[in-house]
């Protein structure tokens, strides 16, 4: 026992880069529970509200946050009884043990062998005033428009089918986007369906994906990419792609990004006349550098760009072979590069007049002469382009790997200096949230949130920058976390500098904590950061930090008693010793859980004695907690244990 939690120490000292500084256990409210598991769930939230719209198993939950509870509205949305009738039927022969690999891939089926005959309401989203909601309506996909918040009816205006806007069952993935009062929606491959991208709602020409274009694509997101320009702008689809030639210890996957061009009004009667002509496609590597360690398949992407448009950056979430999961980075400017200026694959003729793919409004006089015509050919037969994407920086970023991530989502905060800031969340298998703040020099874990009772997946998460919260779902509950959340970081300059929140800052004036205020002024304010290091140098506090005490605990010892004394680990990126009075040795801490203990050994005698916790962070040392130890009392029968010692200190130290 001593020896491994001695070779945990050395362990936690050897990673504590990669781990969150701070870890935080929030189990007040606000939150919803479902009332019954909802293993599939679709978000929405409009910016600037406390309302988002949960998309379930034949239901549409309407949540109304306030800061100490939620008022929630719900809407049946079942699915047509001729369409479940439909789908049990199918569902026959399928079920049961004799369910055959070939049929999975012809009609998915949950994790019990059944087909998901039901309406598992897949796509929400606002296009102007128009709220579309799309369901799977048991295989049968259904849309309607939720009116007023309570009703269901029937869509009006200009719009593609169902099936092309939401996915027939729920384990098939799709993205949907609303923008400029046009819906653009993408559905992944199953069965005997192609997989494409499509313009499916709005004024504009309904358009789709070529076939040809797409290899059994699984989507992953996508974004829209401003420009000053409005000819110019362009919507990015993120997917992954079947690969024939992937190795047996590889996925056999691709990582894709997709472009299309928001001008984009098809080709002409002889060549892609309701399809893309904009459409190109480019391969994503995510990996060390040129070695075989890649990450394939691209499980989510999440687009950030400020003020300066196409200055962002993409972050996608990837996994191996082995189903370990890592963020990749990646910029905006390279990208969009790359699609304007790559040659395209397997093509190698001269271009001339305007490059196959370019964003240029139509003109309606044309009747589809000789150089149309021939840029229609060459997108419609090499879409790809040579150019790779790569990461920036080369490698992942630097993460925790002890667990799985599921669902990502970013934001773009403005600190003290007028700098902006990328600050991503992760949510993880078990349920955790970590906050990442990621700049030039590579990522910092600012905190671990563990947020639920239940150990269950993120499945979904929805961020309101505006609001500053950040909406997080799993299959039995929804809850809302601060984005500004400084009064956890402690009360101290310090305390609150290391902490590294671009959202939050120490106030020279108040002497606390808080929240960046909107439109704060650099020049007139009173607050400090330093986000591009730990570094608290900024808050000139060197000589009391060194000479602060704790009152020491008084522990009586038993004559002959094993004694662990703990100490409250506060930040993990923090070294952790013991000291004891009047001698100069230092003690190694043996980690248990989130407790530094300090146990008997040969050279660390537990009699009597004033012990002291020490942690030494950027160059300061902090004394955490202390006890004095005093003989005291008779032999006991049996010496208490490790874990009872702890569980009463933990009592102790709360």
């Amino acid at each position: 026992m001593m020896n491994s939690l001695f070779l945990m120490s050395l362990l936690v000292t050897a990673v504590a880069g990669k781990m969150a500084r701070l870890k935080f256990v929030v189990h007040e409210p606000p939150r919803f529970h479902f009332s019954k598991p909802e293993n599939y769930i679709s978000m929405y939230h409009q910016e600037g509200t406390d309302t988002i719209y949960v998309g379930g198993q034949a239901n549409i939950y309407v949540l109304n946050f306030t800061d100490n509870s939620v008022s929630d509205l719900q809407i049946p949305a079942a699915s047509d009884e001729t369409a479940k009738n439909t789908c049990r039927a199918k569902a026959a022969p399928l079920e049961g043990s004799k369910a055959s690999w070939q049929s999975r891939g012809t009609f998915p089926l949950d994790s019990s062998g059944r087909l998901e005959c039901d309406n598992f309401i897949t796509v929400m989203q606002k296009v102007n005033d128009t709220f579309i909601v799309c369901g799977t309506n048991a295989g049968s996909p259904r849309c309607w428009m939720l009116v007023n918040d309570t009703v269901l009816t029937d869509v009006q205006g200009h719009i593609s089918s169902a099936s092309d806007i939401s996915p027939a069952y729920p384990s098939q993935k799709s993205i949907s986007l609303a923008t400029d009062g046009t819906l653009y929606s993408a559905l992944s491959s199953v069965g005997g369906h192609a997989g494409s991208i499509r313009r499916t709602f709005g004024p504009q020409k309904l358009l789709k994906t070529e076939n040809i274009w797409l290899m059994n694509p699984q989507f992953a997101g996508a974004a829209m990419i401003p420009t000053s320009l409005r000819d110019k702008e362009e919507m990015y689809f993120f997917f992954s792609e079947f690969n024939k030639t992937a190795r047996v210890d590889e996925e056999p996957y691709r990582a894709r990004i997709g472009r299309v061009c928001m001008v984009d009004e098809g080709g002409i009667k002889a060549l892609l006349a309701d399809s893309w002509t904009t459409f190109l496609k480019a391969r994503v590597m995510c990996g060390a550098g040129n070695t075989q360690q890649q990450y394939n398949n691209l499980r989510q992407a999440v687009v950030l760009t400020a003020q300066d448009k196409r200055a962002g950056v993409l972050y996608g979430l990837f996994s191996n072979a082995w189903g370990k999961t890592v963020i990749c980075a990646y910029s905006i400017e390279d990208i969009d590069r790359a699609f304007s200026t790559s040659k395209l694959k397997g093509y190698s003729s001269p271009l001339s007049g305007v490059r196959p793919g370019m964003c240029v409004r139509k003109d309606p006089s044309s009747t589809g002469g000789h150089n149309d015509i021939k840029n229609l050919g060459v997108i419609r037969y090499h879409p790809e382009i040579e150019d790779v994407i790569r990461p920036v920086g080369i490698a992942p970023l630097d993460l925790p790997t002890e667990d799985q991530i599921t669902h990502a989502v970013a934001d773009i905060a403005l600190a003290v200096n007028d700098e902006h800031y990328s600050v991503l969340y992760l949510g993880t298998e078990q349920g955790k949230i970590l906050k990442v703040l990621h700049t030039s020099d590579g990522a910092f874990i600012i905190s671990e949130y563990s947020l639920f009772h239940n150990e269950s997946p993120v499945l979904s998460m929805v961020i309101d920058s505006p609001k500053g919260h950040l909406y997080v779902g799993t299959a039995m509950e929804v809850q809302r976390l601060t984005l500004a959340d400084c009064r956890r970081y402690g009360d101290t300059c310090r305390e609150c500098i290391l902490s590294r929140d671009p959202y939050c800052g120490w106030d020279r004036l108040q002497r606390k904590c808080i929240p960046i205020p909107p439109g704060y002024n650099a020049t007139t304010g009173s607050l400090i950061q330093n986000l591009d290091q730990s570094n608290s140098s900024v808050c000139g506090e060197a000589a009391a930090l060194k000479l602060r005490k704790t009152s020491p605990r008084e522990v009586l010892v038993p004559r002959n008693t094993t004694v662990f004394l703990p100490c409250p680990v506060r930040s993990f990126h923090a070294t952790y010793r013991w000291e004891r009075d009047n001698c100069m040795l230092n003690y190694p801490c043996m980690f248990s859980g989130d407790f530094c203990v300090l146990g008997p050994a040969v050279d660390t005698p537990l009699k009597e004695g004033v012990f002291r916790c020490m942690a030494s962070e950027d160059g300061f040392k902090v004394e955490v907690i202390s006890f004095r130890l005093v003989n005291h009392g008779p032999l006991l029968a049996c010496s208490l244990g490790l874990s009872l010692l702890l569980a009463a200190a933990t009592l102790w130290l709360h």
